[in-house]
């Protein structure tokens, strides 16, 4: 007796092991090595990469919770190399938003946690257990998503950004930050960076364009424009800019400590 149910049609790549009582649909495709737990249900549209590892009782393709959906042909694509861990679930997009949700490489999501409709999470990122992302959340790369955290549909979580666990996140978290609870800015995600070898100077520089935004007195759009202005062009110091002036939910601006403590 066959304790598994895989539709003929269904692409999946050499190597990739399927657990007991798992059900993959028709219209998905799984690249060479993944290995999918027991009692996964891996829905129609769904596209995985290589050498993941999805845990038991994961559900990835789900229609978006979402009262406009009605039955649309939409999707979720997931890189290579990503970690999935039990009782995940990950929606599909919807056609009014970008028509897929989107997972990149080497991220990790951990137990009991929701990725909705529309969703983009960035190539090394970590969401912890018991988080739920709204529609349409972007987390950017290497970003790190606390436990028990909900983040508001349309929020942004900055690259190399670390969030405290249990906490509603109502605004986006800018790059490179320190996000603590209550949310507000607590601090450069000092561990974070120097883990992914950023280096004295590189900190020293983003340390200074933050003493500016929050620190100096001066509103979001005058700020922006003095870091424009006084600082040499720099990926950190454009990666900053671009997020700040692209907000839809506007950027933390609570602040709990000075970054010169």
């Amino acid at each position: 007796m066959e304790f598994r149910s895989i539709h003929p049609e269904a692409k999946l790549g050499a190597g990739v092991s399927v657990g007991l009582f798992s059900t993959i649909s028709n219209n998905v495709e799984i690249g060479e090595g993944t290995i999918i737990g027991d009692n996964v249900v891996i829905k129609e549209y769904v596209k995985i990469g290589k050498n993941c590892k999805i845990a038991s009782h994961t559900v990835i393709g789900c229609d978006p919770q979402d009262i406009s959906y009605n039955n649309e042909k939409t999707f979720v694509e997931i890189g290579d190399n990503n970690k999935i861990f039990e009782f995940v679930t990950i929606a599909r997009g919807t056609p009014k938003g970008r028509g897929k949700t989107v997972v990149g490489n080497n991220t990790m999501i951990m137990a009991y946690s929701h990725i909705a409709h529309d969703c983009i999470i960035g190539n090394n990122a970590i969401i912890v257990s018991f988080v739920v992302l709204g529609g349409f959340v972007e987390v950017e790369e290497y970003a790190n998503v606390g436990g028990k955290v909900g983040v508001h549909q349309f929020c942004r979580i900055g690259a190399y950004s670390m969030t405290a666990g249990d906490i509603p996140l109502l605004k986006d978290a800018p790059p490179y930050s320190l996000i603590g609870r209550p949310a507000a800015f607590y601090n450069l995600n000092l561990i974070g960076l120097r883990r992914n070898g950023f280096t004295g100077g590189k900190i020293e520089e983003i340390e200074k364009i933050y003493r500016v935004i929050y620190r100096s007195g001066l509103n979001t759009t005058d700020a922006l424009a003095k870091i424009e202005s006084e600082f040499e062009a720099t990926s950190e110091r454009d990666r900053i800019l671009d997020f700040f002036r692209s907000t839809k939910r506007g950027v933390i601006k609570k602040t709990a400590y000075s970054l010169d403590e």
